[in-house]
């Protein structure tokens, strides 16, 4: 897909629980931007592969998902699952799987839903892989104990049986699988805004956020 319309994007990039989703979410709110949770998409496609019976390293099935696949099959699935963020994480790190996905982020970037002038996308390869031309850039992190605090609480109704232990265990394995892949490997991108949320609010994080948005808008 190609296009010639212009769009505002600010790319938010950082690890699982590091509170991007929260602040994404509502950058777009404020300034009436479109949203796109591209890790919706990994989980959407391990969400499927699972569900068709597959296992999430075989490549050419993951792939066939991510070129087929509408957001309508997994809108009102349950992809917050210990299963499928593990899944997810493993077709994220696959070349075809990631091809196949990154036209669509793009597309959405550059070519907002009606109404929309902007967009924000969250991810791990925003600023430095699907958007590297974004006017804001961000990259936001936290400590894998606070993080995996987070998650915890965000698991345990739907996987009673978890520990603390288990997510921070998971979430390790996980940094160093997205850090550590060739393709796409989650980085900061060099003119990424940083902002660590570990002892900041989500209130503070987003005061952080838009003073910087503001200023990169007005000197637009």
């Amino acid at each position: 897909m190609t296009s010639e319309k212009s769009s505002i994007i600010i790319a938010i990039d950082g690890p699982a629980a590091s509170g991007k989703g929260t602040l994404a979410k509502r950058l777009a709110n404020f300034y009436g931007f479109a949203h796109l949770d591209t890790g919706i998409l990994y989980r959407g496609v391990g969400y499927l592969v699972l569900a068709k019976g597959k296992e999430p390293r075989d490549e050419a099935a993951a792939a066939e998902v991510a070129r087929n696949f509408s957001l309508e099959q997994f809108h009102e699935a349950d992809i917050r699952t210990a299963e499928v963020a593990r899944a997810a994480s493993l077709v994220a790190a696959m070349p075809e799987v990631r091809a196949a996905l990154l036209d669509f982020q793009r597309h959405f970037a550059h070519n907002p839903p009606a109404g929309f002038t902007g967009a924000v996308l969250d991810g791990r390869d925003i600023g430095t892989i699907v958007c590297p031309e974004a006017l804001i850039k961000f990259y936001i992190t936290a400590s894998p104990e606070v993080r995996a605090e987070r998650r915890w609480l965000e698991l345990r109704l739907s996987s009673p049986g978890i520990s603390v232990e288990q997510v921070l265990d998971d979430l390790k394995r996980r940094d160093a699988r997205d850090s550590g892949r060739d393709a796409a490997p989650l980085r900061p991108a060099p003119e990424a805004e940083l902002i660590d949320t570990s002892h900041l609010t989500a209130d503070e994080v987003f005061a952080r956020a838009q003073r910087l948005v503001d200023n990169r808008l007005k000197a637009a």
